[in-house]
Order: C-alpha cells, then structure tokens, then sequence
C-alpha cells in the first residue's frame, strides 16, 4: 500500500493532537495515533514516521487515510471489525455438556479438555468456553454411589418435589443418618430439673464408635444438682485430708 494521502494540519488541529499524545490517562494506542499524524505532516518517509513513532508501515497508512476521512474523531474510535469464526450449534453444545455428565472413556476419573475436544471435533478453547458458560468444572465433581433401584428416578422426584413445591401448610423435615454413629433409646428416663435449666439426659452410644466421630456433650451436660454438687466437695476433702504414704528410698 503506497502513500496516497498529504496531511496539511493547522495550530488548532496541532494543539489538540498534542493533547491527547501528552495525556497519560489515555489508552496507548490513541497516543500512537496522534503521534504518526504530526509526523506525517512535516512530510517525513512513511519509513521514518513508523521508525519515530514506534509502529509498522501499514499501521502509517491506514491512520493517515483514517485521518483525512474523520479528523481527530476518527483516531479515538475503532471501526467495527466483522465477527470470527461462528459460535458453534446448540446441537454442539448440547453434545458437549451430555458428554461432560457421563462416564469417561478408559479408566479416568473425568472427561479432560483436550479429550473432549477430540471426541466433539472442535477446539480445546471451545470446549472451556462452554464450560465457563455453564460452570462446569469436571475436575471438582464429586461422585457417589448410584442406585440400582429401577425406580430411583421417580423416588428422587417424589423426595425433591417436596422441597421444590411443599404442600399448602405443611412442614418438610430432612433427617438424615450418620453411618458410623447410631443412638439407641434412652437409658434412664430424663432426670427433674430445676426452673430454667434443660434436663440431663443419658444417651448410650456403641463403643464401636470412633471418638472422633462422637456427638459433642450437650451443654446441660456439664451442670449438676446441689445435692451432687455437694458430695463431690466432700470427697475431694477427704482425700486431701487423708496423709499420704512416704515414699520408700531405694537402698544404695
């Protein structure tokens, strides 16, 4: 592309290109434009306006012809460039997200980028978008143990819809069981309690049980009666008050 254009600027043009090459807020590339058109027209080489300004031939021309078509205006706006490469179909998508949610080939734990992409026909970016779109992460995806109950759908219908749309005035309640920890029935029945305090109760646990998967004491636990309260303090005396044996030294 030759040089088919001759800048002539005038001081209020000059004073405003000046301008916007000496303001640091602006974006670089309005600063580099601004600096091609003045040096254009002290009728340099295309050569040596891209040497002094810091850019190619091409990028010379084209804003030269852009400024003798829009003015300064048109060195602060990009035109509208034509779309890429189309966005891929719903039936694209689709196929990717069902096979995201299925079994993986061979033996891996998830479906990677790059095997999907392959298996698709597309491009390992394409693939991620698609996940970014739907916030998918295969790589976090927790599994768990699938029934083999022919009606397992229609259960986790039943279950969910109550959640999802409970009956009119009613209350939906989850309870759920621990695996490794089971309470059994009360030892002994739930003992007075004075005004104010929750009564003490006496749970049984198997002691198969891990001590780290044990239920913390409830807080009323820890509270005692009077009366209680009361012997405890009379044994620890007596114990203090009872003198202690010598300890015997080890002959020599």
């Amino acid at each position: 592309m030759a040089q088919t254009v001759c800048v002539l600027l005038d001081d209020a043009t000059m004073s405003q290109l000046a301008g916007i090459a000496g303001d640091r807020s602006r974006p670089l590339k309005h600063i580099l434009r601004a600096r091609i058109v003045p040096l254009s027209g002290k009728r340099l080489t295309v050569q040596e306006v891209a040497r002094q300004a810091g850019v190619s031939r091409p990028a010379v021309w084209r804003w030269q012809q852009r400024f003798a078509e829009e003015g300064v205006e048109g060195l602060l706006c990009d035109k509208t460039r034509p779309p890429g490469t189309p966005s891929h179909s719903t039936r694209t998508v689709a196929e990717v997200l069902a096979l995201t949610c299925s079994e993986p080939p061979d033996e891996v734990p998830h479906w990677t980028g790059r095997a999907l992409a392959k298996r698709v026909g597309i491009a390992l970016r394409a693939v991620q978008r698609i996940w970014e779109a739907h916030r998918l992460q295969p790589h976090r995806v927790r599994t768990f143990k699938r029934s083999h109950d022919p009606d397992f759908a229609a259960k986790v219908e039943d279950v969910v819809g109550l959640y999802m749309n409970p009956p009119t005035h009613a209350v939906v309640l989850s309870i759920d069981e621990k695996s490794q920890i089971q309470a059994l029935e009360r030892t002994r029945p739930d003992g007075p309690s004075d005004p104010g305090i929750r009564p003490r109760r006496r749970t049984t646990i198997p002691a198969t049980a891990p001590r780290r998967c044990l239920p913390p004491s409830p807080p009323w636990t820890a509270r005692c009666s009077t009366a209680a309260c009361s012997a405890i303090a009379t044994v620890s005396s007596s114990v203090s008050s009872t003198p202690s044996r010598p300890r015997s030294l080890r002959a020599r």
